[in-house]
């Protein structure tokens, strides 16, 4: 395990710990009904605790048993969302106690308060479940691309994250509504796999299938690089896909379209990215598209001409509100942006998960991007 991965480790462990310390003092132990019930309370806050400080620390090995990752991955989630709980349980209570009311009526204020934050929570994490378990829906937007000579359709998914939980079968479910789509050429904008090269099997095996007239394109992003992600890329040519390295190429002659390895190789010091380069052989009387799994390539732009930048990475969000936190990191983080006067980007929201099969307000999705002129 590298250092990065150590201290990755170590930061998302104490973040945890603290938000878990936090839901416990500031929210479970201050429901009325759960009074007697706070040793018990304290030790599952205790025991999920532990749970994800072990995820995080056998996360990289892959051997961690599916059944132990779902359940690991999903405390991860669930402390997440009580942790939002909690901090609204706050807003209300901490003026409440303030009110100057007598203390039978305080006691029922707060009664309607803890039972109306508890229905939210359950709410809050049912709805995550049962969204982080639907399939991607097909969303399609329309991107006007000046000097295009006719319609060009782009399929792009991104940030599937096949691995430990999410396998071949749905892999192949995404092949197959990616086949309807007329597609002139698919674009897999970063994180396919969360695996080593020699884990994969025939997981991957349908990217074979795949209908598109120009091809299937690919750029790495930063989770490849947790598991080698130089043989996972020559694993994704023998499977017919153009793996883009800090390249481009004429697309039948109506676009250029370029790509660069993650950001993440410059903290890694391999296969680092390099625009220059990407866009060193673009044909100057074409429009060009770009590929970067990372949406905040957007502040390395100086006056390239791109005109759409195809992103992925942030997942939306995953977990409403997780997706302020990300917007410290990153730009943008789902749709169709103007970046500047010449270049315009699209974040897909990813088509699988990361860690907790959860997701609010942020679909996983597989978008058709049709480029018309104007």
């Amino acid at each position: 395990m590298s250092i990065f991965r150590i201290l990755f480790a170590i930061v998302a462990t104490l973040v945890l710990l603290g938000i878990n310390f936090y839901v416990y003092r500031r929210f479970l132990c201050k429901i009325e009904m759960f009074k007697n019930h706070t040793k018990l309370i304290k030790w599952s806050i205790i025991i999920i605790s532990l749970c994800e400080l072990l995820f995080f620390f056998k996360l990289r090995s892959g051997d961690m048993d599916i059944s132990l990752y779902l359940l690991f991955s999903s405390f991860i989630g669930i402390s997440f969302m009580l942790f939002c709980i909690s901090l609204v349980y706050d807003l209300f209570h901490i003026p409440l106690s303030k009110v100057p009311f007598d203390k039978s009526r305080r006691l029922m204020l707060k009664t309607i308060l803890d039972v109306t934050m508890l229905i939210l929570a359950f709410s809050y994490m049912l709805r995550g479940f049962i969204n982080g378990f639907k399939k991607p829906i097909i969303k399609e937007v329309e991107v006007k691309i000046k000097g295009l000579k006719k319609e060009l359709n782009i399929v792009q998914i991104s940030d599937v994250h096949i691995g430990k939980s999410l396998g071949k079968e749905f892999f192949d479910s995404i092949v197959k509504p990616i086949n309807t789509l007329d597609a002139d050429i698919v674009v897999i904008t970063g994180d396919l796999v969360d695996l080593h090269v020699s884990q994969i099997g025939d997981k991957l095996e349908s990217l074979k299938d795949i209908k598109a007239r120009y091809g299937v394109y690919f750029v790495s992003g930063n989770h490849e690089y947790f598991h080698g992600v130089e043989a996972i890329c020559e694993h994704l040519k023998s499977l017919h896909v153009k793996v883009l390295e800090n390249e481009s190429l004429v697309i039948n002659n109506q676009i250029n379209l370029a790509g660069i390895t993650d950001l993440m190789g410059r903290r890694l010091d391999l296969l680092q990215p390099d625009l220059q380069k990407a866009l060193l052989q673009v044909n100057p009387d074409l429009p060009t598209v770009l590929l970067a799994h990372q949406p905040k390539i957007t502040k390395e732009l100086k006056n390239e001409k791109i005109d759409l930048i195809l992103s992925g990475h942030t997942h939306g969000g995953q977990i409403f509100p997780f997706g302020l936190l990300v917007l410290l990191d990153q730009p943008y983080l789902a749709g169709l942006y103007q970046h500047s006067e010449k270049t315009q980007i699209f974040v897909n929201a990813g088509a699988g998960y990361w860690g907790p099969p959860i997701r609010i307000l942020a679909p996983s999705e597989i978008v058709k991007l049709k480029l018309v002129s104007f």
